[in-house]
């Protein structure tokens, strides 16, 4: 039996890429999914389709911007299969281009969604968890913190912070509690790209995306790995990218 089975994972930003990938993933393994997203009649589809397979499955329309939201999809899980285990925080979006370019009301976005979202999900989740006595939160961060680049200068902060902001709570819960694990993609093939306004560095991201983006499968199947570990072992951090990845 899979260490994943019985487990309840709620999931941001799983209408579609890493998200989607992550709940069918963990729906295949016994985890019942609580699958928040903008795009609710996607999320509902991806819900049926799972539970068509004899997985189960429920929605909640999340703006993770909002923090009811997450409050909402946290309180869905509690409701529907009386606990939470797992948040994974998986909504992100990439508002690049070079800082000079001054898009202000861009890293506004990143940081409302990239940062502040995650910061809401611990807020809704951690008091769940101290309850229960255990729980487990994972957050997609990114490979654009690890190695700075032209054009993602603010996006690779908001992946810092949120990499600061969890190894710090994880320095602060080392009472068996609490686990955090960051994960780092590289190139993978989701719609992250749609979020760039800037039309060249959209169509630089999707050549690249074209030429060596990994599936989002592989990331699921990290984020199941530091899930399905024993309780007292924690994945603190996983980057994975693509072999051919600079």
């Amino acid at each position: 039996m899979s260490a994943i089975e019985g487990k309840v994972v709620a999931i941001t930003g799983a209408s579609s890429g890493i998200g989607e990938a992550t709940a069918r993933l963990l729906a295949e393994r016994g985890a019942a999914v609580v699958l928040g997203a903008r795009r609710t009649e996607r999320l509902d589809e991806i819900a049926r389709q799972i539970r068509d397979r004899g997985g189960r499955a429920v929605t909640r329309a999340v703006d993770v911007t909002a923090r009811e939201d997450l409050e909402r999809l946290v309180g869905l899980a509690v409701t529907e299969f009386g606990r939470l285990d797992v948040l994974v925080g998986n909504a992100g979006i990439s508002k690049i281009g070079p800082v000079a370019d001054l898009d202000v009301a861009g890293w506004s976005a990143m940081i409302d969604v990239n940062l502040r979202g995650v910061l809401y999900g611990i807020a809704a989740a951690l008091p769940v968890f101290r309850e229960q006595g255990q729980g487990h939160l994972v957050t997609t961060v990114s490979t654009a913190g690890l190695k700075i680049t032209p054009t993602m200068a603010v996006y690779a902060a908001t992946k810092n912070a949120v990499r600061t902001l969890l190894e710090g709570l994880r320095q602060e819960s080392t009472d068996g509690v609490l686990r955090t694990t960051a994960v780092s993609p590289g190139y993978v093939r989701t719609e992250l790209a749609d979020s760039i306004d800037d039309p060249e560095v959209r169509e630089e991201i999707l050549r690249n995306m074209n030429q060596y983006a990994i599936a989002p499968e592989a990331v699921a199947r990290a984020v199941a790995f530091a899930i399905e570990q024993p309780r007292e072992v924690e994945i603190g951090e996983i980057v994975i990218r693509p072999t051919t990845q600079n």
